[in-house]
């Protein structure tokens, strides 16, 4: 290691590993996170108003939305590790860079994404249960998708403003943004009738608006595309597409469970939409966390301070664990009055019931896992973690949500059952991974690339 490297490493002190610089990045995207949770809340509440077919229409079809830009999203998300190790290296200016490549990505493949999605809607909507359903699906997905170019770009400046420690304007964003959509859904749903339809133009106006309020804000700290060069879209292509293929995949998973569901009862899907955001509440700042330990891993691996990677981890999954161990209690005791502020149906009430009691079993490993993927890609680690994750999504949860839920009739409880067991094998895993140091090597090889180009000068 060369002297000013030694410098720099020196200054990565032992305590980027206690809770304070962790939480002091993490508290803004947990704001960031739960207005998200809340605007989804929101139009859940506004929406089961109409009825199960509405709800298993915005339920499904945000699935599918969701899973339409996987690829993307888990490509552009590489952009925070590699701009929080070129910080660790002292090479700030190679955030422009990284962002530049970000958006490039953002534009290509969000226009795809879009057209691709409209073509598709028609023939995935209708594997709902219903004909109702199905319609609420393929109307919902169709607008949802038209917002994907400006989420696409919001998400590679959010990494950006992580990586250098700014958790606090995409905060502000999140906020303003969400809270606008509140009024919207309200508007177009409760008052003018709107529907799913309402539902979906709120959620696309809202991510618009938040994207325009990032741009502004990075038009004032600076932007300088032209330092983008190839290397920076091979680094973001290499570091990104294991993560990409891994989101894809898992998410794949998950929406073939949301896909049976849909298919054998608006009961089912309707629950588990419930369930599922009542359930933000608890892994939506565990995802916080992990956001901020990824940029501390990557600054420490960037400044060549390897040995704290498994101390931050481990300050991460302690705080992770006091809080979704609280709302496992939380859900425990209260899951009644928690699902009658969706639903007053007896027998879905009953359902969403027990997929909470039953999520009771997995928030805290969920937390984990979170923790665990969120550090690994922070060193660069992200092949092996893909691949275990992409084997126990699809060796546990299709196949035991149909034996479970279909085979032998439970429903909702046995699709959550194989979810349950995916989430407590990848944590297993991963947490081993971590312990065993089979990331160092992914590690050194980060932090060689890091340091190891002279930073370009701005063309123009």
């Amino acid at each position: 290691m060369n002297p000013a490297i030694e410098t720099r490493a020196a200054k990565m002190t032992p305590g980027m590993a206690s809770v304070a610089p962790l939480l002091a990045l993490a508290w803004p995207i947990v704001i960031s996170l739960l207005s998200y949770s809340l605007m989804t809340i929101v139009d859940t509440l506004f929406v089961s108003r109409l009825g199960p077919s509405a709800l298993a229409g915005t339920g499904f079809g945000g699935t599918l939305a969701f899973i339409l830009v996987c690829f993307p999203m888990g490509l552009i998300r590489a952009v925070k590790a590699l701009t929080s190790q070129a910080v660790g290296a002292g090479r700030r200016e190679e955030m422009h860079a990284y962002l530049a490549a970000g958006l490039l990505a953002a534009l290509v493949m969000g226009l795809s994404v879009a057209g691709l999605g409209w073509i598709v809607a028609e023939p995935l909507s209708r594997i709902s249960a219903t004909p109702e359903a199905a319609e609420n699906v393929r109307n919902y997905l169709r607008i949802r998708l038209l917002g994907t170019l400006p989420v696409l770009a919001l998400v590679a400046l959010q990494e950006v403003r992580y990586a250098l420690g700014d958790s606090r304007q995409p905060m502000r964003a999140a906020v303003i943004a969400n809270a606008v959509h509140v009024v919207i859904a309200y508007v177009l749903i409760a008052l003018l009738g709107q529907g799913v339809e309402g539902a979906a133009w709120a959620t696309v106006g809202s991510q618009c608006l938040e994207a325009a309020l990032l741009v502004l804000a990075q038009r004032t700290a600076g932007f300088e595309p032209g330092r983008l060069r190839r290397r920076h879209l091979r680094a973001l292509w290499s570091l990104g597409w294991p993560t990409a293929v891994q989101f894809v995949l898992e998410v794949g998973s998950f929406g073939v469970l949301s896909a049976m569901l849909a298919s054998w009862s608006e009961t089912d899907i309707a629950a588990h939409q419930i369930a599922l955001q009542v359930c933000h509440v608890a892994f939506l700042p565990a995802i916080a966390v992990g956001e901020a330990a990824s940029v501390l891993v990557g600054r420490a691996v960037g400044a060549g301070r390897i040995a704290l990677v498994p101390r931050i981890a481990r300050t991460a999954l302690g705080v992770v664990a006091l809080y979704t161990g609280s709302c496992t209690l939380v859900f425990a005791v209260g899951a009644r009055p928690i699902v009658a502020l969706f639903t007053h149906d007896p027998s879905l009430s009953r359902l969403a019931e027990q997929l909470l009691h039953l999520a009771c079993v997995f928030l805290v490993a969920d937390a984990a896992n979170i923790v665990a993927r969120c550090t690994l890609r922070g060193t660069g680690d992200v092949r092996v973690p893909a691949l275990a994750g992409i084997i126990t999504a699809w060796v546990m949860t299709p196949p035991l949500t149909y034996l479970l839920g279909r085979v032998l009739g439970w429903g909702a409880v046995g699709a959550w059952s194989g979810l349950c067991g995916e989430i407590l094998a990848g944590a297993a895993f991963l947490w081993w991974r971590l312990c065993s140091d089979g990331w160092r090597k992914s590690a050194e090889r980060s932090h060689v690339h890091a340091n190891a180009h002279p930073i370009p000068a701005a063309s123009g």
